[in-house]
């Protein structure tokens, strides 16, 4: 069900790890951002969008992990974007005949197993690097693009409300997740920079709404910023980070976030120790 955050916009969040999908309502229809996961929640968000007397215009997916790039049938054929990077991650994917049916096997671990619609996956249109702003009839939406977490993510600040759609960043429940540790980019700084991106926007926002988990006010985008830039520095330190989205602090169905806490730990000491062995 689609509840309204903020003066012609709207979220609807998923049941598979609190997956939220944003509506923003325009002159001649909306702009829909990171759709639900499931078919059933697919459905029912067209069928929210049907009642209103709306349809979409527009879509926009923040990075190219495989939950924010999904798409419907029942959704129509409006342009689907994307900032460059995060269309040419999904091209590179895509060239890969057999990435759906990898992702079908992900998701036999899931309880959604055989839920997800695959078959317009990822069929998103780059818009040309440096572009400020998505194209579109309706409230300006900036695009702030950085490289924490995925290619070429982008978060949305829909300036005439004071919303702030961060992606996978922000979030109650999810810590900072870096990304391709293996990568020759510096994971770490990347993410922190993306946080001061972030934090140079925040004084304009009224509601952050995170890719996963809860929708905050005010009061919580600087808290998460703070948050999310302590985490990261405790885990480039080996420290306990303390966090409450880890541990026994953690909400209940979220425990497995202590185990993405314990990977990347082993991924950056390794990450280390790959670095002092070339030097």
């Amino acid at each position: 069900m689609l509840r309204q955050v903020a003066e012609s916009v709207l979220v609807h969040e998923s049941e598979f790890v609190q997956s939220n999908a944003v509506v923003v309502q325009g002159r001649a229809g909306v702009l829909l951002i990171d759709p639900g996961v499931t078919g059933s929640e697919i459905d029912c968000l067209a069928n929210d969008l049907h009642e209103l007397g709306q349809t979409v215009v527009a879509g926009f997916s923040t990075h190219p992990d495989w939950d924010h790039v999904l798409w419907h049938a029942e959704l129509g054929e409006a342009p689907r974007y994307g900032t460059d990077r995060c269309a040419a991650a999904m091209r590179d994917l895509l060239s890969d005949a057999g990435a759906k049916a990898r992702i079908a096997d992900h998701l036999l671990e899931t309880e959604i197993t055989g839920q997800v619609p695959l078959d317009l996956l990822g069929l998103i249109t780059g818009l040309p690097a440096e572009t400020a702003r998505i194209p579109w009839d309706g409230p300006q939406v900036r695009i702030i693009e950085h490289q924490a977490h995925a290619p070429g993510h982008a978060a949305l600040l829909i300036e005439e409300r004071g919303v702030l759609v961060a992606g996978d960043m922000l979030s109650d429940v999810l810590i900072p997740m870096l990304g391709d540790l293996n990568s020759i980019n510096d994971p770490i700084e990347d993410y922190l920079a993306a946080l001061r991106l972030l934090e140079g926007v925040a004084g304009d926002v009224d509601v952050v709404v995170p890719g996963h988990g809860s929708v905050g006010g005010a009061d919580q985008v600087q808290a998460r910023i703070n948050q999310d830039r302590a985490y990261v520095h405790a885990l480039c330190d080996g420290r306990d980070p303390g966090d409450p989205r880890i541990g026994p602090s953690a909400k209940p169905g979220w425990e497995w976030v202590s185990d993405v806490h314990t990977g990347q730990l082993q991924s950056l000491a390794q990450r280390s120790e790959r670095v002092g062995t070339s030097r």
